[in-house]
């Protein structure tokens, strides 16, 4: 018998007890979704035994107020959040986690406090506690409850990938990823959006991640936020919205893609992608040899609809690495 693990809500503003096991909204409970949309500012639900170990992917939707945090694919706490107001607003796109404070305060606004800060650009974005009215109201920070702030500052690393959207149903349709095999050269060409790139030794470690563009048909390799490949790439069919990935285990030379579940979406789990889906997006032979010597469980892909070059036509998906 598979027993289910339950979430337990908490409450940052007050040092509340665990909801009983029977209150609690199972992570496989189907109103799980329901109790995410009546949660009040400040709320938000814990479970990281679901998913006892495993690289982290944090995902925001601006639209929801809500972050979600998966460890090896599964959702393992979902918090309300406060982004950035009007004038302000909270950068949409792919985030690499540059820099973590405890005790962090700003060098812009007059010292404001920002504990358990993660950063995610060096010019003043990051994921942080703060107070959170019920609406967007920071100057462009990801405000988190404090209790949250705390837990997620301790399940992350430096280089793992985090995703804000604008929107609160994020994927829709888009190509799985296929980009593995097992052997290997090297070689390439400098230009990330000309011929192949493939230049490892630019981050030696950390976590990859790889985003990928319906709009440039291009591949990005980033590792630990640099960008260390890319490559042309084919996708057939159309691409209306961002999807996301993880490699959920390599098993007798077999990789078995995960697809997150996203903001909108059923909550119960990754769901293993086909072999028809990932026929759906093609890359160079030379890169699958490239990339098999770095991915790994863990790995994230990213698909979108949007450019990543700030001339590409149609609307730009801002990736920020490490070097920016």
């Amino acid at each position: 018998m598979v027993r289910k693990l339950l979430f337990t809500l908490v409450l940052a503003t007050a040092c509340t007890a665990p909801l009983p096991a029977a209150a609690a909204p199972s992570l496989q409970d189907a109103t799980v979704g329901a109790t995410v949309a009546a949660m009040k500012p400040g709320d938000y639900l814990w479970a990281p035994n679901v998913a006892p170990a495993g690289p982290v992917v944090i995902v925001v939707s601006i639209a929801q107020q809500r972050a979600y945090a998966y460890r090896n694919g599964i959702p393992i706490g979902i918090s309300t959040v406060s982004t950035g107001k009007k004038g302000h607003e909270t950068p949409t796109g792919v985030f690499t986690l540059l820099q973590k404070n405890v005790d962090h305060k700003s060098n812009i606004y007059d010292s404001a406090p920002m504990p358990y800060m993660q950063r995610l650009t060096w010019d003043g974005i990051a994921l942080h506690a703060g107070n959170l009215p019920g609406y967007p109201a920071s100057h462009g920070c990801v405000r988190l409850p404090l209790g949250f702030a705390k837990l997620l500052y301790g399940v992350t690393k430096l280089g793992l990938t985090v995703i804000v959207t604008a929107g609160a149903d994020v994927p829709r349709f888009a190509p799985s990823p296929e980009v593995l095999s097992n052997d290997g050269k090297k070689g390439g060409d400098p230009d990330l959006f000309g011929g192949l790139l493939w230049q490892p030794e630019r981050s030696p470690t950390g976590p990859v991640s790889i985003i990928v563009s319906a709009a440039d048909n291009r591949m990005l390799v980033l590792r630990n936020g640099v960008p260390i490949g890319s490559a042309p790439v084919r996708i057939a069919g159309a691409v209306t919205g961002t999807t996301a990935y993880t490699l959920g285990a390599i098993e007798d030379g077999k990789y078995r893609w995960m697809k997150l579940p996203m903001p909108g979406e059923n909550l119960s789990g990754p769901v293993e992608v086909t072999p028809d889906e990932r026929a759906r997006l093609t890359v160079p032979d030379e890169m699958i040899r490239y990339t098999a010597d770095v991915v790994t469980p863990g790995t994230t892909v990213v698909i979108t609809p949007d450019t990543l070059q700030s001339g590409g036509a149609g609307k730009k998906m801002t990736v920020m690495t490490a070097g920016k």
